[in-house]
């Protein structure tokens, strides 16, 4: 299957205005990525490589880097989301609800959104059953919330073939993998149509502090730099912002006041919304 299967091309000057509420001119989505990794399997990023290049199961240091983030680095960025009222979607894997109940509840408490993210952090194309991991992603999270995810964000942004076609046959609503837009969009799927609610592989801290080796500063400085030029262009269209962190990264000491700068400003500019992914894809279905 090629890609414009799934989606027609879509010029962005060529499309009718989207209109947020109020004249707000950039719709803010808040993701935080919370995951559970397996200690005994290979672990999904590295901070620190093994001496000589080896390989080591269990991989203690870089598990220890993620649980870090869950014992620490969630509840800090947590205090500083909740101190500026911000609306914030967690992609979570589903075994969160199990491994870590106290995350989960305070992720539920709070009315964050629940995004699907796997059952654990593992790839789509290393699983042996993919429906079935799916399914019981979605189940997992409707019994600890009481409603099925609307929306889904694959383990590394990755996807099989079949993918797309198994989310809208199991329920899901929208997709974030597919970050090529400023705005939603509608995807094709044997099920029907599903929407793509946009991400950001630009504005994450993996892509940011990990990969390209910045410091916290940069998070804030092309966050910045990248909500200015929407907020631009939103005057004509409406756009989103995505914001994607993690615990173990953001949510260190050394790091949280650049997360918390973000907020601080975009907290005072007038046109600037709030909102979950599912709020996002609730206005764009209105909005067509």
């Amino acid at each position: 299957m090629q890609p414009k299967e799934r989606f027609d091309y879509s010029a962005i000057v060529d499309r009718k205005p989207l209109r947020l509420p109020g004249d707000a001119r950039v719709a803010v989505s808040t993701v935080v990525n919370v995951e559970n990794w397996d200690f005994n399997a290979r672990i999904p990023r590295q901070v620190m490589t093994t001496p000589a290049g080896a390989s080591a199961l269990p991989d203690v240091p870089n598990w220890a880097w993620h649980e870090y983030g869950m014992r620490v680095g969630f509840w800090r960025l947590k205090a500083a989301l909740e101190r500026f009222d911000v609306r914030v979607t967690a992609s979570i894997n589903a075994s969160v609800c199990l491994e870590y109940p106290r995350i989960a509840e305070a992720i539920r408490d709070a009315g964050w959104e629940f995004m699907g993210h796997g059952f654990s952090q593992r790839v789509m194309h290393a699983l042996d059953d993919e429906r079935a991991a799916i399914v019981k992603s979605i189940e997992t999270i409707r019994d600890f919330t009481g409603r099925a995810p609307r929306g889904w964000l694959g383990p590394g942004l990755q996807e099989t073939a079949e993918t797309l076609d198994i989310l809208a046959e199991e329920g899901i609503e929208y997709i974030c993998d597919w970050v090529m837009d400023e705005q939603p969009c509608v995807m094709k799927t044997r099920a029907g149509s599903i929407v793509m609610v946009p991400y950001s592989v630009e504005l994450n801290d993996i892509s940011i502090m990990i990969i390209q080796h910045h410091e916290a500063r940069v998070l804030y400085e092309r966050t910045m730099a990248q909500f200015e030029r929407l907020y631009q262009d939103g005057k004509e269209s409406a756009r989103v912002l995505a914001i994607c962190v993690h615990p173990y990264v953001t949510g260190v000491p050394h790091r949280i006041e650049a997360f918390e700068r973000i907020f601080e400003e975009l907290s005072q500019r007038p046109g600037v919304l709030f909102w979950t992914n599912e709020e996002i894809l609730d206005w764009y279905r209105d909005a067509g």
